[in-house]
């Protein structure tokens, strides 16, 4: 099994550096598990060619080489870089799928309703329809992921920022790694013990960055890189 971060992502404006609006472009770290023949690779938010660039710096990929790409959330940032890999499989926790599907096709559908696709909509509505049917033909690519994506790869719900918002626990002899996406967005946020202020549920948020802190000894933030547990470190002098 190997574990690597292909790029370090950003956060559009970080709420403990006192930013309250993009100063940036936001993107997701991705990260890259390889395990036999599977090659999974976890929320690839860069734009296309940069992201086919990091694949062949840091693991000397194609993007013909990897085999499934999970998405940590539904999120843009999330999934820039998503039409680099058109043969592999699409894979996104089920309750994100769901939670994400039933609005976007409600919305679609109240377009489509009101002319948004005809020749008599301006165009900024047409504009908007196509964006959103591009979001629903995307998620509809994307299939519910199995609880375990290959042998020692497990999804672990991590509900807060998003409803579905889903991340992967690696067992390990050496320790528990946990690919966490934005339910623990940086390192700062980690050892300030701090969620995410821009969630869906932060209730749910702080009790899933608990559970992050509780059961992993290494843990790769949503937009940062790899970082030891703050817990861990304490207790072992790392």
């Amino acid at each position: 099994m190997d574990i690597r971060v292909i790029s370090i992502g950003a956060m559009a404006y970080n709420e403990l550096w006192g930013e309250k609006q993009p100063v940036r472009t936001g993107h997701s770290t991705t990260t890259l598990i390889q395990s036999g023949s599977v090659r999974i690779l976890i929320d690839p938010g860069l734009p296309a060619q940069a992201l086919s660039a990091r694949l062949g710096e840091r693991a000397n990929l194609k993007p013909s080489d990897i085999t499934h790409v999970f998405l940590t959330s539904f999120h843009p940032d999330a999934r820039r870089g998503l039409e680099l890999f058109p043969n592999a499989e699409w894979l996104i926790s089920s309750t994100e799928r769901e939670t994400v599907g039933f609005p976007l096709a409600s919305d679609l559908r109240t377009l489509a309703e009101s002319g948004a696709f005809t020749d008599e909509a301006d165009e900024e509505t047409r504009d908007l329809a196509e964006a959103l049917r591009r979001e629903v033909a995307i998620l509809q690519r994307c299939q519910a992921a199995p609880d375990r994506l290959a042998p020692g790869v497990d999804l672990f719900p991590l509900p807060g920022v998003t409803a579905g918002m889903t991340g992967l626990l690696i067992p390990s002899a050496r320790g528990d790694v946990l690919i966490c996406g934005d339910a623990v967005p940086t390192a700062d946020h980690l050892a300030q013990g701090r969620a995410p202020m821009r969630c869906d549920d932060l209730a749910a948020a702080k009790v899933s960055l608990s559970e992050v802190v509780e059961i992993a000894d290494v843990i790769i933030p949503g937009r940062d890189n790899l970082a030891i547990n703050p817990a861990r470190r304490l207790m072992t002098g790392i």
